[in-house]
């Protein structure tokens, strides 16, 4: 019996043990430096990450970069060097931040990463990456399942496989291959099918985004096939009157004037009430545009965009109906607070006072401090232009996070300089706490902390301070680019104690 029992427990332990090592495997490879260049070459297309085993940033994307690689697994490899391990091929690569991100091409660095790094965005990105920039499709079975994928198609129909106007595009297939998916056919049947006479690139919209309001392909109608036409061509018109934004495409977006109407846009559960509301943003839109009004409209996931409707100052947590935001090329913010309205009179009106300019921005700020006398003063959205943009004042200001342990440990020698240069009229030490306040263009803040120098007269053009964090590097600093001779409050001397005699 004691026996039957202990061996029980001993088949437990086993499988707990035969579990465990289970739930550990990983199928993202790793490399080291006696091994990464003998490895690397192996791949035809890989995907690397340079991480450091203590850096946040790469302890969240640690699960999304496993799950996608398990997905890409047999498709795109991808791979991690512990560059606290690893310094020399860290280096060789010219790492200096975590995580980097590279994809390598038969051995060679191709460039950074630059999709989205999430398990979807990064499983999508590779396979763009992966095979030919552009697939052959043969007949009208290839074509029909080509075309009927979520993103949109680019098809390029041509007699002669040899022809300029083929080479050209591939060309701008391989050149956009991250970002677009392309095909080309040498097929007479579906050159005939389509209305095409010798050659053409048409571009075909999602099924899924049919609609009323604009023709579901477009053809390049230049007489001249060039890389750089046909690139123009696709992106004028990939997206469309309006888009669904993802994470695979919100950059491509966000480089625009851009209107977004966020709801609960799932395409994959509910594709009718997905278009029903868009089929209203589309219908008011429209108007605008034949009008002659520039500007891009998109809609998007409630949920998958949750911080920027945060941003917007909005909840979309409860309720059917859109919410509505517009965001400039140059950061500015407007906000739709009238109901959406089922026949899209709100949104008419909304755009109407946006294009005659009715409409005040919108900014995230924290109140104006009653007391801003301190040595360092604080700023805020609502405040900025009256402390940091004062064309009378030099202005160093710091933007910073109140969970970052950077910033803490800067903010005694920070108030220690405020406190020196107290009594200089024409210098003001700020700060600003970036992640509860909109941070107004030209400052550009990516990490924290991050210092700006806003000089006199000067206040389109703040520099970033690059410098030492020490007091003694600060007033340097500011001795060297301030516009007035800098005012530095001397420590008072001590008195030399008298010898006894």
């Amino acid at each position: 019996f004691f026996f039957s029992i202990l061996a029980k427990k001993m088949l437990r332990l086993i499988f707990i043990a035969a579990l465990a090592g289970f739930t550990q495997a990983s199928d993202v490879l790793e490399f080291t430096d006696d091994d990464f260049d003998s490895k690397i070459g192996d791949h035809e297309l890989i995907l690397v990450e340079f991480f450091a085993p203590w850096c946040g940033h790469c302890k969240r994307l640690a699960p999304e970069y496993e799950a996608a690689a398990t997905r890409l697994k047999g498709i795109v490899p991808l791979a991690k060097v512990d560059c606290t391990a690893n310094s020399n091929v860290c280096s060789k690569y010219g790492v200096s931040g975590y995580p980097t991100l590279k994809i390598f091409r038969d051995g060679e660095d191709s460039g950074g990463y630059d999709g989205p790094r999430t398990a979807d965005g990064i499983v999508s990105h590779l396979k763009k990456q992966a095979g030919p920039a552009s697939v052959e499709v043969k007949d009208d079975t290839e074509f029909e399942k080509f075309i009927a994928d979520q993103d949109a198609s680019v098809i390029g129909f041509f007699a002669d496989s040899g022809s300029t106007a083929q080479t050209e595009f591939l060309r701008a297939a391989s050149a956009l291959r991250e970002s677009y998916r392309f095909a080309h056919t040498n097929s007479e049947a579906l050159l005939q099918s389509h209305g095409i006479e010798g050659e053409g690139v048409v571009l075909f919209r999602p099924p899924r985004l049919s609609n009323k309001f604009e023709e579901n392909t477009v053809k390049f109608s230049e007489e001249k096939f060039t890389s750089n036409k046909i690139k123009r061509f696709i992106q004028d018109n990939i997206f469309g009157m309006c888009p669904h934004m993802t994470d695979d495409n919100k950059d491509q977006l966000k480089g625009k004037d851009l209107l977004v109407a966020y709801y609960d846009v799932d395409y994959d559960k509910n594709p009718k009430g997905s278009n029903y509301w868009r089929n209203r943003v589309m219908k008011v839109a429209k108007g605008f545009l034949d009008q002659g009004h520039k500007l891009n409209f998109a809609v998007a996931n409630k949920n998958v965009f949750g911080h920027d409707i945060s941003e917007y100052g909005l909840d979309a947590s409860t309720g059917e109906l859109p919410v509505v935001g517009i965001r400039t090329t140059k950061g500015d913010k407007y906000v739709m607070t009238e109901e959406f309205t089922r026949d899209g009179k709100a949104l008419e009106r909304f755009l109407q006072d946006y294009f005659d300019g009715k409409l005040k921005r919108y900014l995230k700020s924290e109140p104006i401090p009653e007391n801003n006398d301190g040595p360092v003063k604080v700023v805020v959205a609502e405040n900025f232009d009256s402390i940091v943009n004062d064309e009378s004042k030099d202005v160093l200001i710091e933007f910073y996070a109140p969970w970052c342990g950077h910033c803490k440990s800067l903010e005694p020698k920070y108030k220690e300089l405020g406190e020196k240069l107290a009594n200089d009229p024409n210098v003001v030490i700020a700060k600003m706490d970036a992640t509860a306040n909109d941070v107004p263009s030209p400052y550009e803040v990516r990490g924290f902390p991050t210092i700006y120098f806003s000089p006199a007269g000067q206040k389109q053009n703040p520099k970033k301070y690059e410098g030492g964090r020490e007091v003694s590097d600060f007033i340097s600093y500011l001795k060297r680019e301030g516009t007035n001779t800098l005012v530095v409050q001397e420590e008072p001397k001590k008195k030399k104690k008298k010898s006894e005699l």
